[in-house]
């Protein structure tokens, strides 16, 4: 009976650590509501998420030079969020990371103290941020550390 009860609790032992892999991760998660969300595959694209003096820059490319399709859908992507963005719609971002993403809410509230700016290069593009006001830095800085740290792109923070 014992040696009957061992093997039952080994078989479920094993059918739950099977279950629990299949389970998508957070990363998984993320970038499945992130393709979802910006329009474009998380992995064949790469985010960079850099702070500058008065601001910083969203930046996303093809991993392949030739994937125009990818551009495409990151260049429309890109202009999207400036234009959100700067009308206090922080909603994909919300979306992706599943939660209010920090500086969300001074961004939101200070939105007209920030000027979005589209910029395509090879690749892809970019948004570059800036702001003269030192709360919306700071509360930018906040959003982009955030984003950093989601996508774990290794920019510095």
């Amino acid at each position: 009976m014992k040696f009957t009860s061992l093997i039952f609790l080994i078989l479920l032992f094993a059918l739950c650590s099977s279950a629990q892999d299949t389970k998508p991760t957070d990363q998984q998660s993320l970038e499945e509501r992130g393709n979802h969300g910006m329009g474009f595959d998380q992995q064949k694209t790469t985010h960079h998420f850099l702070l500058t003096k008065d601001g910083g820059i969203i930046q996303v490319t093809s991993n392949s030079p030739d994937d125009n399709s990818s551009i495409d859908q990151i260049r429309m992507h890109l202009e999207h969020i400036a234009g959100a963005f700067s009308s206090g719609d922080f909603d994909i971002p919300m979306f992706v990371h599943d939660q209010t993403p920090p500086g969300v809410p001074v961004l939101k509230r200070l939105r007209k103290k920030l000027a979005y700016k589209v910029e395509f290069m090879d690749g892809g593009g970019r948004v570059v941020i800036h702001t003269a006001d030192p709360k919306a830095l700071h509360a930018l800085w906040d959003f982009l550390r955030f984003q950093i740290t989601e996508h774990k792109t290794g920019d510095p923070t």
